[in-house]
């Protein structure tokens, strides 16, 4: 079949941010977990290509995952790009899951200086930037970070479509409607994506409970074998050998979404269980291998640490961040389908929304209290508090408290899953869930 008769679902947000750099020098780097749309977005790129006049035989495309460039080594591989390099005109350059190739970043910087080419790669491990790439390319890359379908593009890729109505005292409320025109209720969808998360193939296989397993365990293992097992043999350290710990340190961080966390904390209680005994009594210090395990997860993408900033004193805070996973799906897969801290499960969503946005997020602590995200971007800055229900008194109250501590200008916002008023209070707006996600 030929690149233009693929059909895709649109993910623009992403789409239009390669397209911005499109014919610039920047290498554009797409990361993000595995199975979360990079291999689609490459394809969306190249459809555009086409369709603004890019013939077919100026774009080379190679997936590493596939068995015809198993074994390749750099030279092989700047051989192959070179044999299909037209004279006289532009080539642009698709590489997917790179990180298989082993010094990869040889051949890129050669393409990059001898080629006259756009190049574009994508990866599932984040030591693909942290070290080769700044080595070999000083900079001259820009990372596109890509993540699970937010609640907009669930609901188009499951065939929903919304509209926003004017209710009979005058708010204004989404609905939602299937394919067949049908009316569906919106908190309902909100349920089905909490529960079942944002990975794309879920569309194809329909929101059946034993496929979505299938499709997510296959998903969680290949993070564990290749992006963090086999990466770790392949640059030498062989920190990340043990399994059961891996999963146990998952298992651990998954339960614990939105709640301070320290890298002792983990290690106590996983020496508590006797998961650390051998590596204490081997002179290893518990807290050092937590932290190799716990960094080989985030280079994965499957979790997203985030910091404390003292609001007041404007100073980072080098205790108790937080983490978060990258996909709900994914958390109820690993600890089972209960209902279980809904509270931390729409904070969780929340984060993700607002990197899919541009922002820089962090904790926020004011005195005692705490601000669930400080959101900036630019010479923008938010104040997020995120809460399941905003109708009891002692809920407004707690809410409301450390936002009001605040004495700068920068907007506040609470956004409640259940809220009896939208508005204003004191100049602190109050914004439903699904209006929040549906912008």
């Amino acid at each position: 079949m030929a690149i233009k008769d693929y059909v895709l679902k649109p993910r623009d947000i992403y789409l239009n941010r390669l397209i911005a750099f499109q014919d610039t020098e920047p290498v554009k780097v797409i990361t993000g977990i595995r199975r979360c749309g990079k291999s689609s977005l490459l394809k969306l790129m190249r459809q555009y290509l086409l369709n603004s006049g890019v013939e077919e035989d100026q774009i080379i495309s190679m997936n590493f995952e596939s068995m015809e460039y198993r074994g390749m080594d750099e030279k092989r591989f700047y051989q192959y790009v070179k044999d299909r390099v037209l004279e006289d005109k532009r080539m642009y350059l698709f590489f997917d899951e790179l990180q298989r190739l082993t010094h990869w970043e040889d051949a890129v910087n050669s393409f990059r200086v001898d080629f006259d080419c756009d190049i574009y790669i994508t990866g599932s491990n984040a030591y693909l930037l942290s070290s080769e790439y700044s080595t070999y390319l000083s900079g001259r890359y820009v990372e596109i970070k890509m993540y699970p379908l937010s609640f907009c593009e669930f609901l188009d890729f499951h065939g929903y479509r919304t509209e926003e109505y004017k209710t009979p005292i005058g708010d204004y409320k989404k609905r939602a409607y299937d394919k067949d025109d049908r009316l569906i209720d919106m908190n309902d969808l909100f349920e089905a994506y909490m529960h079942y998360g944002g990975m794309p193939g879920i569309a194809d296989i329909g929101l059946e409970q034993e496929k979505i397993n299938i499709l997510l365990d296959g998903i969680y293992s290949t993070v564990v074998v290749r992006d963090i097992l086999e990466r770790e043999q392949r640059r030498g350290q062989r920190q990340v050998t043990d399994v059961e710990l891996l999963r146990k340190v998952v298992l651990f961080l998954a339960d614990n979404v939105g709640n301070n966390t320290s890298l002792n904390s983990i290690s106590n209680i996983l020496v508590s269980e006797k998961m650390l005994e051998n590596r204490v009594k081997q002179g290893k210090p518990a807290t050092q291998t937590i932290a190799a395990y716990v960094r080989a997860l985030k280079e994965s993408y499957l979790f997203y640490d985030i910091k404390r900033y003292d609001v007041k004193g404007k100073d980072e805070l080098k205790t108790l961040g937080k983490y978060y996973i990258v996909d709900t799906g994914l958390r109820h897969y690993l600890l089972g389908y209960r209902n279980m801290d809904t509270g931390h499960v729409i904070e969780n969503i929340v984060f993700f929304e607002l990197l899919r946005r541009g922002y820089d997020v962090a904790v926020g602590k004011v005195g005692n209290k705490e601000v669930d995200f400080i959101a900036t971007k630019d010479e923008k800055k938010i104040y997020y508090q995120v809460t399941d229900e905003m109708i009891a008194e002692s809920t407004r109250e707690r809410e409301l408290a450390p936002l009001m501590d605040i004495r700068d200008n920068y907007e506040k916002v609470i956004i409640a899953r259940n809220t009896n008023s939208t508005g204003n209070i004191e100049g602190i707006k109050i914004r439903r869930l699904i209006d929040f996600l549906l912008e």
